[in-house]
C-alpha cells in the first residue's frame, strides 16, 4: 500500500504526539510505502521556519526523519490536473498520480473534499489509521 502525506499530516506528526505522529512511526516501520515529493518537503520545512521559527539544524534533523521514513522521494512530477478549490494542493494529486498511491493522507478539506481521484482515495488520518487495525 502506498500512500502520500500532505505537509499538513507531516507537520502535525512533529508538532503533536497524536495520530499523525503514530502514522510517521508506522512509516518508519514500513508498515506501508510513504511517498513524498520534493515540494511537499520544501513546503514543510517553510512552514516550520515561517510560523513555527524552528531553527535550521532542527528542521534539518527533522527533514531526516521524514526523509528515512519514505520508501520513495520524488524530484519531479507530470504537470498537475486542475481538479483542487486550491491550485497548491493540485502538486499532492499529481505526487500521488506519479508515485501510483492508493492513498492521499490529509486534514485540507479543499482535498478530502474530492474523496478519490481516478483510483486514489482521499482520506483523513483517522481513517487511514483504521486500515491497520
Amino acid at each position: 500500500m502506498k500512500a502520500v502525506f500532505d505537509t499538513n499530516i507531516l507537520v502535525a506528526a512533529f508538532l503533536t504526539e497524536g495520530l499523525c505522529s503514530g502514522l510517521l512511526i508506522r512509516a518508519r516501520k514500513h508498515n506501508f510505502d510513504l511517498i513524498l515529493f520534493d515540494d511537499i518537503l520544501r513546503e514543510f520545512k517553510n512552514i516550520l521556519r515561517r510560523k513555527f521559527k524552528i531553527s535550521s539544524s532542527d528542521i534539518s534533523e527533522i527533514t531526516d526523519i521524514i526523509m528515512e521514513a519514505a520508501s520513495e522521494i520524488l524530484h519531479k512530477v507530470n504537470s498537475a490536473p486542475r481538479v483542487c478549490r486550491d491550485p497548491k494542493d493540485d502538486m499532492i494529486i499529481a505526487c500521488a498520480i506519479d508515485a501510483a498511491a492508493d492513498y492521499i493522507v490529509t486534514g485540507d478539506e479543499d482535498l478530502l473534499m474530492l474523496k478519490r481521484f481516478k483510483n486514489i482515495v482521499i482520506i483523513n488520518p483517522r481513517n487511514f489509521e483504521t486500515l491497520f487495525e
